[in-house]
């Protein structure tokens, strides 16, 4: 017997069949259910990690377990190989992205693959690939022409270390996602994403999406924050232009105290010039318009503002109400304008207390009545309506749709609905990145590149300098060309794409990577589309995720694909931690996959991260839970090879027959275990895997298994049917084992005598029949203590189990001449008899 698994010569062996055979090379096939499964792609940093060995883990789980049921699987895998990593090394380095790029991949590609992950390689592809940002740019001129890709000055997030703009989703507290900078706001003239025209079809499918976490679905739902109000009109009392305020709350109208307008807003260079205290006020206006939207708007900041000497006319009521500036109104949100009513909202209350401004009541709580002067609380519920002109006595339920119809038609208001979701800023001033496919022509303006001159290439020999601008400027013969469409001289963009745009559709190109004329074949997409198993991490969730299902819909828009969502199930998986934290090189916290698999074997590492907790929660790291994993698998390896020594059972087997009724206990009774404990444990690893993602539960399940087949063997191996139905449990047992562990599973599918790979076998079905339970074993108790264990019928009743307890001698000599003066029966566990003592 091989006593042991040498895991240094059985995974190197099968991974280099499996890719002569080109076990998982995959290809459209209309007879077959298709399960496109897809982990999020790595970007490559150098080497991976044990979140990588996780996430990639439990997909090959999935797709083993799919194509063993029939499914035709689609697992492909690729690189998101353009960022800001690549580039930094260029500068503090000199290194060339390109050159340090393509050696990251080749050695991550080469320690995913040691880890036997059942990826169809002839699919790979890398974001970076001219052949791949050639179609990037293509789509962004589909976008262009469609009228959602445009080019504005905004104010945008700046990374001072990273030297770019960040998008919002990627500020968290003020500072840059990726190094914890302080963002600053900058000026500058930026390429932009129309998300915002796609904002109620983004909110509104997720409500079908029923295959995704509930919370990631709400935080897209709070990230696109839809808000049904009115739009009111507001008169600047000394000019009579328009100010519009968005509100939710038109209810409260006639309590309005002051309008707070943003410190960007059109208005205020108007409403300031020429007061005596312009200077303070413009001083004012630089230091809000300096500050951080997040910041500005975040609880825990100072409510500030200045009064700008101005007066608005309130539509409703006609009253005068100052205008103020305040650091909390965002020009980008709503008008850009909001009515204070601080009776009626906490935020307002304050305000209107710390600059002394008046708080008048306009909805009574029932049987109560409200003083300005003197609450210190805001009233927010319904109520009746008071100080509201010819609304007063009317419940505010009530009174909100009247007074929307009597704005409405008086043409003051009208009902609109908002939304949190700003338009994707996409420009970045970096070079790794897909350049921008627009050239800037004096006659003809903003020109697209036409196709047959795509894709844009990245020039070579270009010098990276932290100056903060692209280092693209300082490429003139990149910047300089004519224009395509009158031929005269031109300058090409030089901010590059942000890399979320080709992370937006490479599930796409995954359907028809060799498609050289299209950005995938529509045919190949139809019928792999939608990504049925979408796996990664929630820190996605309003960034890649949103962003993904917006192209999927202007995609769908265009006729290029004829799905509207591109994930149909998510799961997002936890974690890997160490010590109780996330494992971090900066903090020297992490454990290298390769040691783990230089010492143990891919399959030990696969199976403890699959192992250790469900998939969707966190995993705490435990090097004695590697070693337990280890050691399993030498318990499976030792259980087969002493079967296949002391017994037929390496040759394939049939089902067992059920044993003759008067067959001894080890033919029949323990033939009968051996046979239920194999389906039992099939039933249930086909569950918790194909129903429930549960894999932590289903390996469990198959080391009870493992655990009962040991109790059993020797019970049963040298009898005929003994030999046939453990042969039957050990083909169970390596066919279940073999998406969690391949490589281990596949040299014991041989060496039981199989010819075929593991991988490529139907997985059984399990048989009802051999679940059947005629008799149980039960304890037997007699006054709360076991004196035995008997077997009786599964149905038996108290009178015949306590008859079955009595006939033993071990009961029989406890109770002796006691009497019984009752019995409790819990069925299929035990039967305590209670006697009279002495």
């Amino acid at each position: 017997m091989r006593d042991k698994y040498y895991f240094e010569e059985v995974e190197p062996k099968w991974q280099e069949q499996w890719e002569k055979d080109r076990l998982y090379r995959v290809d459209e096939t209309p007879d077959r259910p298709k399960f496109y499964l897809l982990e999020m792609f790595p970007y490559p940093s150098g080497r991976i990690h044990m979140g990588h060995v996780r996430n990639y883990s439990i997909g090959d789980v999935m797709a083993r377990f799919r194509r063993m049921n029939g499914w035709n699987v689609l697992h492909p895998m690729g690189w998101d190989a353009f960022g800001l990593p690549a580039e930094n090394a260029a500068i503090q380095h000199g290194a060339n992205p390109a050159g340090w790029t393509r050696e990251n991949i080749a050695h991550m590609r080469k320690q995913i693959k040691r880890m036997g992950y059942s990826y169809d390689w002839a699919r790979e592809v890398a974001t970076n690939d001219p052949a791949y940002y050639k179609w990037t740019q293509w789509l962004f001129i589909q976008l262009f022409k469609k009228g959602l890709a445009y080019r504005k000055s905004q104010k945008v997030n700046w990374c001072p270390s990273c030297a770019t703009v960040l998008a919002n989703e990627q500020v968290v507290n003020g500072a840059c996602e990726r190094c914890d900078t302080p963002v600053i706001r900058r000026q500058l003239e930026q390429w932009f994403f129309r998300i915002t025209d796609y904002a109620e079809r983004l909110l509104h499918n997720l409500d079908a999406m029923q295959g995704w976490p509930e919370h990631v679905k709400t935080m897209q739902r709070n990230w696109i924050g839809r808000s049904e109000g009115m739009d009111l009109d507001f008169v600047v009392a000394d000019t009579g232009e328009k100010l519009t305020v968005f509100t939710t709350r038109h209810d409260t109208v006639y309590g309005v105290t002051y309008l707070v307008i943003a410190a960007e807003h059109p208005l205020v260079e108007r409403l300031i010039a020429g007061r005596p205290n312009e200077d303070e006020l413009r001083r004012f206006v630089s230091q809000v318009i300096s500050q951080d939207d997040i910041a500005r708007t975040a609880e825990d900041t100072e409510k500030v503002g200045m009064f700008t000497g101005g007066y608005a006319i309130n539509p409703a009521s006609g009253e005068k109400v100052p205008i103020w500036i305040g650091n909390y109104v965002l020009m980008d949100y709503g008008t850009g304008a909001v009515m204070g009513v601080p009776a009626h909202d906490q935020r307002d209350l304050e305000f209107a207390r710390k600059y002394g401004l008046p708080v008048k009541a306009v909805i009574s709580p029932p049987g109560a009545e409200l003083n300005g002067h003197t609450m210190e609380c805001a009233y927010v519920d319904d109520g009746v309506q008071i100080n509201s002109g010819q609304f007063d006595g009317m419940p505010s339920g009530e009174a909100r749709p009247a007074m929307a119809r009597y704005l409405e038609s008086s043409g003051k208001g009208r009902p609109t609905v908002h939304y949190k979701l700003r338009d994707w800023l996409i420009s970045r001033q970096r070079f790794w990145g897909a350049p921008i496919p627009i050239v800037y022509c004096k006659h003809c303006g903003q020109v697209p590149v036409p196709d047959a001159d795509l894709p844009v290439m990245l020039p070579t020999g270009v010098k990276f300098m932290p100056t903060g601008q692209s280092p693209l400027l300082g490429c003139p013969e990149f910047v300089n060309t004519t224009c395509p469409v009158c031929g005269g001289p031109a300058r090409r963009e030089t901010d590059t794409m942000d890399t979320f745009v080709c992370s937006s559709w490479y599930f796409l190109r995954y359907t028809s990577p060799e498609s050289h004329d299209h950005a995938w074949d529509k045919a190949k997409a139809d019928y792999w589309m939608p990504v049925d198993q979408y796996i990664g991490g929630v820190e996605h969730a309003i960034m890649h995720l949103m962003y993904a299902r917006f192209f999927t819909m202007v995609m769908r828009d265009l006729g290029l694909v004829s799905v509207d969502e591109p994930f149909k199930n998510l799961l997002t998986q936890g974690m890997v931690l160490l010590g109780g934290h996330k494992m971090s090189k900066s903090k020297g916290n992490t454990v290298d996959p390769d040691d783990i698999v230089g010492k143990y074997g891919a399959d030990t590492a696969r199976l403890f991260t699959l192992f250790a907790s469900p998939v969707e929660r966190d995993l705490e790291w435990s090097d004695e839970g590697v070693e337990g994993c280890w050691r399993f698998l030498q318990r499976v390896w030792r259980l087969v090879y002493q079967c296949v020594e002391s017994s037929g059972c390496s040759q394939p087997a049939e089902a067992p027959a059920a044993p003759a009724a008067n067959a001894t206990a080890a033919s029949g009774d323990d033939v009968l275990r051996v046979r239920r404990a194999a389906h039992a444990a099939l039933k249930k690893v086909t569950e918790d895997v194909g129903a429930r993602n549960s894999l932590n539960t289903a390996i469990a399940a198959i080391m009870e298994y493992v655990n009962a087949l040991y109790s059993l063997k020797d019970a049963v191996v040298g009898h005929e049917r003994g030999d046939a139905a453990m042969a039957e449990a050990i083909d169970f047992l390596i066919v279940m084992l073999a998406p969690f562990a391949p490589h281990i599973t596949e040299e014991l599918w041989h060496a039981v005598g199989h010819g075929e790979s593991v991988h490529s076998q139907p997985w059984p079905k399990y048989d009802p029949e051999a679940l059947a339970v005629e008799s149980v074993e039960i304890a037997v108790q007699v006054n709360g203590k076991v004196r035995d264990r008997i077997m009786v019928p599964v149905d038996v009743t108290e009178d015949a189990a306590l008859a079955a307890a009595m006939a033993s001698p071990r009961v029989s000599a406890v109770i002796g001449s006691a009497s019984v003066k009752k019995t409790i029966l819990v069925p299929g566990k035990l039967l305590n008899i209670v006697v009279q003592t002495a």
